[in-house]
C-alpha cells in the first residue's frame, strides 16, 4: 500500500545556515555599534571641553561646545539628515577657524588689547599692588619653616612674642596651635612635611617666589624669604581704596584715579604700568589715520604691498604664459621634461626655498656674491631687498602661472585660430586678438586669487627678509614690511604689543582685498559677457 503525503505534510528536517553577526544586527543598520562608538568619543571630548571652558569661566565657548555636542547627537543619530551628516564636520571647522576668529578680531580692534591691557581690572589691581611691594627695614625678621602639604608650600612663621602662625600664597597668615618647637621657633606642625635645607635647595625658585599676606587686608603686607629660613616684611606703596576707586602713594599723597582708557592716572598725565582691557570704539582705527607715527608707516606699507602684490603675479603670469606658448608649439622637441623641470620650484616646500634663497643672497657668505666677486647688500639694502623679494616670489609662483597657462591654450577653441589664418592674421594677432581675450576669460579669477594672496603672503616677506631693513630700530615698519607682517610686527615683534591695533589694520586689509577682488570680478563678468 502506498502512502500519499502532501508536500505541506512533509517536515524539514534541515535547519537554516546561522547568519553572519553583521545580518543580525538590529534595524538600526551593521555600522550602528561603531557610530555609537564614535560618538561616544566625540560626546566625551566635548563634555571635556565643557568643563574645562567652565573652569574658566568662558561661558561663550561653554555654550558653543554645549550646542555643537547637542547637534552632532541630532543629526548622526537621525535617519533623515543625510545631508547635514556630510556637512557638520566642515560647517564646524568653518565656525572654529574662520567665523571664530573673524569675529574675535573685529571684538578686539574695538578695544585697548595689548601689553599692559590683557586682563581684568580686577587682575590689574592685583598686579599693580604686588608690583609695588618694599621692603620694610623697620620690621623685624620672622623665623620661619617651610612646609609642604595639601599641594601647596607654606611658611610656618614664628613671631616675636611666640605665636606660631601659617600660610600660603592663596591663604593669609593664620595662628596655630601644637607646632613642635625647637630653641623657641616653630619647626613642624601635624598634617605638614618640613623640608629640609636639601630639599629647600632644589625648590629655591620656588621658595623665594612666595608671597605670603599677612592678613586678609592686602595693604598690610606679604612675607617674602630669600634663604628658607628668615622672612621679611614687604608693604605696598600703592594702596587701594575700594570705596574711591583710586591707588593711592604711600610715600608722597599722589592719587591715581581709574579712567575710560583702562589705566590708573594721576592729575599730571602720569599713569601706573598696569591697566585694563576696555572698549575703546574707533580709536583704533582713527589713530591709524591721525597719529604721524602710524600713518606714515601705514600709507608707505601699504603703496609697496600693493606694488608686491601686483608685480609678483604681472611678472609670474608673464613668465609662465610665455613659457606655456612656447612649450605647447609643436616644434619644440621634449616638451615633457621641460614641464616637469619647470615645475619643481613650485613643487618645492615654500618655506624651504626661501631659507636657501636667504643663504644664498648673504652679502658675505652667499654663494651669489662669491660667484660675482663683489660684496652686494642683497637684503640689507632697501631698494635691492625690494628687488630680492618679488624676484624671489616671482621664481616661486611662475610655474604654477605657467600650469594655468597651459591648460588654458590647449583648451581653446582650433577653429577660431584656423579662421583666423584663413582671414589673414599674422601671429601675433591671433596671440593679442583671439588667444589673449580667451585666456583672460579663463585665467583672471586665478590672477585675482594670487592677488589676494601675495597681499598676504607673509612668509615670502618675513623669512626672507624679516620685514626690514629698518632704517631706524625704533620705526613701526621695515623697507619690505607688507600689511600682514606689518600687523605681525605690531602684535608681536614690538617692545610694546598692541593686538587692538594689529586686530584693525587686519579689518582694514579685509576690507581692501575685499574691495579689490569685488571690482576685479565684476571686471571678469563684463569681459566674459563681451566675449
Amino acid at each position: 500500500m502506498i502512502r500519499l503525503t502532501t508536500k505541506a505534510s512533509v517536515k524539514d528536517d534541515r535547519t537554516p545556515a546561522r547568519r553572519p553577526w553583521r545580518e543580525r544586527l538590529p534595524d538600526l543598520g551593521r555600522w550602528f555599534l561603531l557610530k555609537l562608538l564614535l560618538m561616544g568619543l566625540v560626546d566625551a571630548l566635548g563634555v571635556l571641553g565643557i568643563w574645562l571652558a567652565a573652569l574658566q569661566q568662558s561661558w561663550l565657548i561653554t555654550g558653543f561646545l554645549a550646542v555643537s555636542t547637542l547637534v552632532a547627537n541630532v543629526v548622526y543619530f537621525s535617519r533623515r539628515m543625510t545631508v547635514a551628516k556630510y556637512l557638520l564636520p566642515g560647517l564646524f571647522f568653518l565656525l572654529v577657524f574662520q567665523v571664530f576668529v573673524i569675529a574675535y578680531s573685529g571684538y578686539a580692534a574695538f578695544t585697548n588689547y595689548g601689553d599692559g591691557h590683557n586682563s581684568s581690572k580686577q587682575d590689574a589691581i592685583s598686579a599693580i599692588q604686588q608690583g609695588s611691594f618694599v621692603a620694610q627695614k623697620d620690621a623685624p625678621d620672622y623665623p620661619i619653616q617651610i612646609l609642604k602639604g595639601r599641594g601647596a608650600l607654606y611658611f610656618l612663621v614664628t613671631d616675636p612674642d611666640g605665636s606660631v602662625r601659617i600660610g600660603s600664597d592663596d591663604e593669609p597668615l593664620r595662628t596655630v596651635h601644637g607646632a613642635r618647637m625647637e630653641s623657641g621657633r616653630a619647626v613642624g606642625l601635624s598634617g605638614y612635611t618640613a623640608l629640609d635645607l636639601q630639599q629647600l635647595f632644589g625648590m629655591q625658585q620656588e621658595v623665594t617666589s612666595m608671597q605670603v599676606p599677612v592678613s586678609s587686608d592686602a595693604n598690610a603686607g606679604v612675607l617674602r624669604t630669600k634663604d628658607g629660613q628668615t622672612a621679611n616684611l614687604y608693604r605696598p606703596t600703592l594702596r587701594y581704596d575700594a570705596s574711591k576707586d583710586v591707588f593711592v602713594d604711600v610715600t608722597n599723597g599722589d592719587v591715581y584715579r581709574a579712567t575710560r582708557d583702562g589705566r590708573f592716572m594721576d592729575s599730571g598725565g602720569n599713569a601706573l604700568e598696569q591697566g585694563w582691557k576696555v572698549f575703546v570704539g574707533w580709536r583704533n582705527f582713527t589713530s591709524v589715520l591721525t597719529e604721524p607715527s602710524l600713518r606714515g608707516p601705514f600709507f608707505g606699507v601699504l603703496v609697496w604691498t600693493v606694488a608686491f602684490a601686483f608685480l609678483s603675479v604681472l611678472l609670474a603670469y608673464l613668465i609662465g604664459l610665455a613659457l606655456a606658448l612656447v612649450l605647447n608649439h609643436p616644434s619644440v622637441a621634449g616638451r615633457k621634461i621641460y614641464r616637469a623641470l619647470l615645475i619643481l620650484p613650485y613643487a618645492f616646500p615654500s618655506f624651504l626655498s626661501l631659507l636657501v634663497w636667504k643663504g644664498m643672497l648673504n652679502s658675505d657668505y652667499g654663494i651669489v656674491n662669491s660667484m660675482l666677486g663683489a660684496h652686494i647688500p642683497w637684503l640689507t639694502s632697501p631698494w635691492l631687498a625690494r628687488i630680492c623679494v618679488v624676484a624671489v616670489n616671482v621664481w616661486m609662483t611662475f610655474p604654477y602661472m605657467f600650469l594655468v597657462c597651459t591648460g588654458a591654450i590647449q583648451s581653446l577653441p582650433n577653429d577660431l585660430v584656423e579662421a583666423a589664418q584663413l582671414d589673414g592674421a599674422g601671429w601675433w594677432q591671433i596671440f593679442w586678438k583671439v588667444k589673449m581675450p580667451l585666456l583672460l576669460v579663463s585665467t583672471a579669477p586665478l590672477l585675482i586669487s594670487s592677488f589676494a594672496m601675495n597681499f598676504n603672503n607673509f612668509n615670502a616677506i618675513y623669512m626672507l627678509t624679516g620685514g626690514g631693513p629698518l632704517n631706524n630700530p625704533t620705526d613701526a615698519a621695515g623697507s619690505t614690511d607688507i600689511l600682514i607682517s606689518f600687523v605681525y610686527r605690531l602684535a608681536f615683534a614690538g617692545v610694546n604689543k598692541q593686538y587692538g591695533l594689529a586686530c584693525a589694520i587686519s579689518m582694514l586689509i579685509f576690507l581692501i582685498v575685499g574691495g579689490i577682488s569685488i571690482i576685479s570680478f565684476r571686471r571678469t563678468r563684463t569681459m566674459e559677457d563681451w566675449n
